[in-house]
């Protein structure tokens, strides 16, 4: 591959480990967190820490291989394993992933605008949204990185600031007008409100909550020295991000009845209302809108990278390779944008519902990419070229039980009738892929060798 044809190696190591929280800190724990709770009461932090434990086995089964084949993404990784077939079907349903991941975040930051502008069609709100984040990813990758550092900083910075004062609060260091914080962790139907079967069925938005890990994965290959930053970036994300999804969980709790949580508002934004502190509505829901747009904004990275690797590949039309003289993947970048006008005429014509009914559909590709990652490195480590300075402990007993636990997950919500919509989206997008990669012309064709 000639120079003129490649991604700039324009990230650093910051930008990568902001890149990822971007990708996961986003509509999932920020609006998403409402419908978990009604779901699940306080007990879906559990959900939250097994999803939690996923993670961080799916994330050292990517730095294991990332050691091995460097410059490699996931869908190389799940390639080299399996094929030009499956990394077909897999490439593609991460496409359609993320595709689905950055409307919503879009949708969601229209909604949050709404908070200010409650007369404005949300439909037109998310237009605005999705100029302004496919604006930011036409420029270098490095200013790209660096934007989404200071974006997804202030998101972060937020949360903690949220759990210091949420946690004095509680504790009665800082008065609040909640009468017993602690007493509502176990009032209004106890810590498990609706059994263990109401967290199980949380487990869906957790898991679209906290797909976006990968991401690491498609941005190591605009990584300088990706073979040694790699495993740390990942190490520090999964702690960060189960920090930053639990502990906000127990604040909203303790500070709001989990039965008085609406869908309207963020859970974040109830909590500041609640508190009377003047204005301070006002900053958090500007800081959740920051945060939604770095998570589309992370989104559009994503599609548009993969349609490149997959075009590259042989296994989408050539023209999504074609690249500025900068090293922007702009077919691929125009045909997600064409994507997110799909989003929004959906807002148009179901503005109430369309955002719930979105976030439940990642939640099923998730699982498969996961699982994707998992059976590369369970297939790929008996091969390895060399010994990776990155191993995983107790392999391959992890791996083979996060696979287990990850195929149960999916069987169990497969045949949940409260997810039959998402169910029957998930089940044709695959018929589709299935049958795309068999009539798909290059697909047919021997897996190309990735270069090293």
């Amino acid at each position: 591959m000639d120079q003129e044809n490649r991604l700039q190696k324009g990230l650093l190591p910051r930008h990568v480990q902001f890149i990822a929280l971007a990708g996961m800190i986003g509509t999932g724990i920020f609006k998403g967190s409402s419908d978990t709770l009604n779901i699940a009461g306080p007990s879906v932090v559990f959900a939250y820490l097994l999803g939690g434990l996923l993670l961080f086995i799916v994330m050292s089964a990517l730095a294991e291989m990332a050691s091995v084949f460097p410059n490699h993404n996931v869908q190389h990784l799940i390639s080299k394993a399996f094929g030009s077939q499956t990394s077909f079907i897999m490439g593609w349903l991460y496409w359609i992933n993320w595709i689905i991941v950055t409307v919503v975040e879009v949708l969601a930051a229209g909604s949050f605008l709404q908070f200010w502008f409650a007369s404005a069609p949300l439909w037109l709100l998310a237009l605005f949204c999705a100029i302004f984040v496919i604006a930011i990813n036409l420029i270098q990758v490095k200013f790209y990185g660096e934007f989404e550092f200071y974006f997804a900083g202030i998101k972060i910075i937020t949360l903690t600031l949220f759990i210091l004062l949420g946690a004095l609060m509680i504790f009665g260091v800082i008065p609040s007008p909640v009468e017993n914080p602690l007493g509502n962790y176990t009032a209004h139907g106890g810590f498990f409100p609706n059994g263990a079967g109401g967290m199980l069925s949380a487990f869906l938005v957790v898991m679209f909550s906290y797909g976006g890990a990968e991401l690491i994965g498609v941005a190591v290959t605009e990584t300088k020295d990706a073979e040694k930053v790699l495993p740390k970036v990942i190490k520090s994300t999964v702690i960060r991000v189960i920090l930053f999804y639990i502990l906000p969980i127990l604040i909203i709790c303790g500070l709001i009845p989990w039965n008085e949580v609406s869908g309207k508002d963020s859970p974040f934004v109830q909590v500041f209302t609640s508190t009377g502190i003047p204005g301070a509505a006002h900053v958090m829901n500007f800081v959740l809108l920051t945060a939604v747009l770095s998570a589309a904004n992370s989104g559009i990275y994503a599609t548009s990278r993969t349609l490149f690797s997959m075009a590259q590949n042989g296994e989408a039309p050539k023209r999504l390779a074609g690249l500025t003289k900068q090293g922007i993947p702009i077919n691929g970048i125009a045909l997600t944008a064409a994507s997110l006008l799909i989003g929004v005429f959906l807002a148009y014509k179901t503005p109430g519902e369309v955002i719930s009914y979105l976030m439940t559909i990642p939640g099923f590709t998730v699982l498969l990419l996961w699982l994707g990652i998992c059976m590369a490195q369970l297939k790929l480590r008996k091969s390895y070229p060399s010994a990776p300075f990155f191993k995983m402990k107790w392999a391959p007993f992890t791996t083979i039980a996060a696979s287990l636990a990850l195929i149960l997950i999916f069987i169990s919500f497969v045949f949940n009738k409260q997810n039959a919509i998402g169910t029957t989206v998930c089940l044709i997008i695959l018929a589709v892929l299935a049958a795309a990669s068999f009539f798909y012309p290059k697909a047919l064709g021997k897996s190309r060798k990735i270069r090293s």
